[in-house]
């Protein structure tokens, strides 16, 4: 752990600034958390009243207060914070946990008193948590510093790491009812010096925690929380809630890549980079950390249902299939030995339906069958009531059947009261269970995920050597002298030729004479389409003219292209017409990069063409790419999927699609400056690739 930080999680000793002998105040709740949670330290009260609280001494003044103190809480009045933080550090105290509210959140006067306390803290080499935060709990020391009600769940093994105090404490209660025990809650409040990208690492290191689950509304430094996540993930699992996906506004964009591209494509960029399994509620969040810190991981997607009724066992099956996984095909062997165990009627095959008489011991014995075949990975146990046995017996059952094996077992246990004790047992035995087959799938899906995360290889972006950063340099600072914003088609295309980039020939011509000319060269039938950077769908203005095959309808088709781009855009700048040779046919996909502000930047690829805008068939991963990411981009989409079952023809050239994926990352993290680059489309055949369309933004 930073040493900086251990002050925070285990002071060798407290003091509560702000202490309070009513107990409907908040800093009374704080002294009992203190006082009464067997806090090994020592703990101290100051209030200016005096006075005794819990058969402890109130101080008057903090200068007053004995040795050792090596944290302080602070819950006093905002504009009191600087003067209390004055008087830590004339002590020496190493960190505070200011509880109070009234800073940023109110407004520029609340900014400027944070302000005033960073700088304080700075000067002292005093490391500061919040302010407006609930505070810390670590569970195990155990240490609480918040003013929640105290908790009947036990220490376990799920670190909490929020930005809303609210939540927070909703989790001590959670925890209590849900089965699963906190090593760590941390509140950050308005971060104004710890981060979450600080206490990442903290809270990895600890021995008591399995996995940390996350609830963020931002991060403050994109870049510092994947390097933070990436090592926390490669010791403990890591589940996200990130909130806040449908912003009521986004910022104007000048291409599909921009306009698809947004903050959350950046989050889900980045959590994919750092190994963060996202969470999209509240109830995933802790239905997937209780698993990951429960179960041992699977070896694979292939999942065996094990139900005594039919209708919940196919609820479960469908369930698997949409969390990616598949339904496991059962050996023989397996089959013929649940044939002989089970009655009549029973289905032998996945799910497995032992019928509403089973019995505790056929719940167990057929368990163990699934588990013993090689062929199933994970096994979700679904329990209704059974009608004339106790579901606790059911429960005991699958217990000892589940204990010790290498496999995930996960149990939906349906209904209320009537498995309230099979939940108590289950989770005494560290034996996960869902009140649904949906949240059960679920469970197993996120620690599939975790199983891949683990097993991946820790590969290095792919970075090119035959680029030629100094002619981009050059295109730049000749775009920045014509005032920047978006470049023409043929310097567009200048730019990706430079980093290996291929592109379809072309030529622009700014006179009908031109266009024939360039025609003859490039040779019949040729493209018209109009060259401005302030027209994004040339289309839709009449600026394209497909298949011409004569210099008279070169002459004709250049003359009305710019007639029709005037009369619909007459503001816009036009260069002239692009001629290009018509391409043969090939699958048409859209390969993209833009620069996220906090991530820096993303890389996009999909269904292209027309298609973009309607299918939205896309996906991001943050550049520059490892070319398994590149990889993965192709497999997560559509367009990349139907490049090896094109319609009529053969393979499209995956390989030079992942290339030029590759290749655009390391142009756009080369040159952050162009904020958007665009390719829509990149056509692709069965041997290659060309860039048709090309657009580039420049900051």
């Amino acid at each position: 752990m930073d040493e900086t930080l251990r002050p925070l999680f285990a002071p060798r000793g407290v003091v509560l600034v702000g202490a309070s002998h009513e107990p409907g105040k908040l800093g009374y709740g704080v002294a009992a958390n203190l006082a009464g949670g067997g806090y090994p330290g020592t703990v101290a009260f100051v209030n200016p009243r005096g006075g005794t609280l819990f058969g402890r001494p109130v101080y008057t003044a903090l200068e007053s207060v004995p040795d050792p103190v090596e944290l302080a809480v602070l819950i006093i009045p905002a504009p009191a914070v600087p003067d209390a933080l004055q008087a830590c550090a004339r002590r020496g105290i190493r960190a505070a946990i200011i509880l109070s509210g009234g800073f940023r959140e109110t407004g520029p006067q609340g900014a400027a008193l944070e302000a005033e306390c960073l700088r304080i803290a700075r000067a002292a080499g005093m490391r500061l948590l919040g302010p407006n935060c609930v505070g810390v709990i670590n569970a195990h020391l155990p240490l609480d510093t918040t003013f929640l009600p105290r908790t009947a769940a036990p220490p376990g093994d799920v670190a909490f790491i929020s930005h809303s105090g609210a939540i927070c404490a909703s989790v001590t209660d959670w925890a209590a009812e849900g089965g699963f025990g906190l090593s760590y809650l941390i509140s950050l409040g308005n971060q104004l010096d710890v981060t979450e990208s600080d206490v990442l690492g903290a809270v990895a290191e600890d021995p008591h925690t399995r996995v940390i689950a996350l609830y963020l509304e931002g991060v403050s430094s994109g870049r510092r929380f994947l390097e933070a996540a990436r090592a926390a993930s490669a010791r403990k699992p890591l589940v996200a809630l990130k909130v806040g996906r449908f912003p009521s506004g986004r910022r104007a964009v000048a291409s599909h890549t921009g306009a698809m591209a947004g903050q959350e494509a950046a989050y889900d960029a980045a959590f994919a980079r750092a190994g963060v399994i996202r969470a999209g509620s509240i109830e995933e969040l802790f239905d997937w950390a209780r698993a990951l810190g429960q179960c041992p991981l699977p070896a694979g997607r292939s999942v065996a249902v094990l139900t005594n009724a039919g209708g919940p066992g196919v609820v479960a099956a469908d369930a698997v299939e949409r969390h990616g996984l598949v339904m496991a095909e059962l050996s023989p062997a397996t089959r013929r030995d649940l044939g002989a165990l089970l009655p009549p009627f029973a289905g032998t095959g996945n799910p497995v339906d032992i019928l509403a008489s089973a019995t505790p011991q056929l719940y167990a014995a057929a368990l163990r069958l699934l588990l013993a075949d090689p062929a199933v990975d994970s096994v979700l146990v679904i329990l209704p009531p059974p009608p004339r046995e106790a579901a606790e017996a059911v429960a005991d059952a699958l217990i000892a059947a589940a204990a010790g094996s290498s496999k995930p077992v996960v149990v939906t246990l349906l209904g209320a009261s009537g498995v309230r004790e099979a939940a108590r047992r289950l989770r005494a035995a560290r034996l996960p269970d869902y009140r649904y087959p949906e949240q059960a799938a679920a469970a197993i899906a996120a620690l599939q995920r975790r199983a891949e995360i683990c097993r991946a290889p820790a590969d290095e972006p792919v970075r090119f050597a035959d680029v030629r950063p100094h002619l981009v340099r050059a295109l730049i600072a000749e775009q920045r002298r014509e005032l920047g914003g978006a470049f023409a088609q043929a310097p567009a295309a200048r730019v990706l030729a430079a980093y290996g980039i291929a592109v379809a020939p072309m030529v622009l011509a700014r006179t009908p004479e031109e266009a024939v000319e360039a025609a003859k060269i490039l040779g019949f039938p040729v493209a018209l389409k109009v060259a401005s950077p302030d027209i994004l769908h040339k289309s839709d203005v009449g600026g394209v003219a497909l298949h011409l095959a004569s210099t008279r309808a070169v002459a004709a088709d250049f003359t009305a292209i710019l007639t029709r781009a005037r009369e619909a855009r007459p503001q816009a700048r036009i260069h002239g017409v692009c001629v290009q040779p018509m391409l043969p046919p090939g699958e048409e996909v859209i390969v993209g990069a833009v620069q996220d502000p906090q991530f820096g930047p993303l890389v996009m690829f999909g269904s292209g063409g027309t298609e973009v805008e309607t299918t939205r068939d896309v996906a991001f991963a943050l550049a520059p790419l490892t070319r398994r990411e590149a990889e993965g981009l192709l497999d997560a989409t559509l367009a990349g999927r139907r490049l090896s079952a094109r319609r009529g023809g053969p393979p499209g050239d995956r390989a030079a699609v992942v290339e030029t994926l590759l290749r655009v990352g390391q142009l756009a993290a080369d040159f952050p400056d162009l904020v958007e680059i665009e390719i829509n489309p990149l056509l692709v055949f069965s041997r290659g690739v060309s860039a048709v369309d090309v657009r580039i933004i420049l900051r």
